[in-house]
């Protein structure tokens, strides 16, 4: 993907993937959002498109997830269908990993520097062959690239609600403690002592 952004000629790049899902027949459909100025479209998937409703559900999560991270609807986090600029593509392929998993990245990248994407239902196809895709390690590889572009573009976004963890917890120990013993105990500063360093570091971060 990142070899064949670096050498195409036109202004526009068209991913889609090679497995049959996808319909070349969408990718007007595509075109004209750019055409409105949108500086990426992307080919969301209807529910019952999807591959299995293990990915469909992952899929939610993640959608969810990246939308809170990006402060935008995501509606496809993962979705290997989309048009998208050129120039504005290749801004990014620093960013993107030599692996799965280009469209978490650029997605996340987009909506984080403010570039406007916009989502195109499609209805994908049954794939042909089978899908290399492991549930489990690839889930959590999904996971780590949005927690990835979150730190990189909204670290207090990620940082904030784990101090704020570490904080409630202080707080809950320190009263049980006083309340029990009449004291406020080590554990206590640990816990008071971790969420103000978290919180530290993403203030740094940002």
């Amino acid at each position: 993907m990142k070899a064949g952004a670096r050498v195409a000629q036109g202004e526009t790049l068209v991913f889609m993937d090679a497995d049959g899902q996808h319909d070349p027949a969408d990718i007007p459909r595509l075109l004209a959002k750019l055409k409105e100025g949108y500086a990426m479209a992307v080919g969301a998937r209807q529910d019952h498109s999807q591959a299995s409703w293990g990915r469909g559900i992952a899929n939610r999560i993640y959608n969810r997830m990246s939308s809170w991270m990006a402060n935008h609807r995501v509606l496809d986090l993962t979705s290997g269908f989309r048009a998208v600029r050129a120039d504005r593509f290749r801004e990014f392929l620093y960013l993107l990993p030599n692996g799965f998993s280009y469209p978490t990245t650029i997605t996340m990248a987009f909506f984080r520097s403010g570039y406007p994407v916009a989502y195109v239902p499609i209805i994908a196809g049954r794939r042909e062959g089978k899908s290399h895709i492991q549930p489990l390690q690839d889930g959590l590889r999904f996971l780590l690239i949005i927690f990835k572009i979150g730190t990189l573009y909204s670290p207090l976004k990620l940082f904030f609600p784990i101090s704020l963890g570490f904080f409630l917890m202080g707080l809950w120990y320190y009263a049980h403690t006083f309340m029990t013993q009449g004291r406020f105990t080590n554990m206590g500063v640990v816990l008071f002592v971790t969420a103000a360093l978290i919180f530290l570091m993403g203030l740094i971060s940002e």
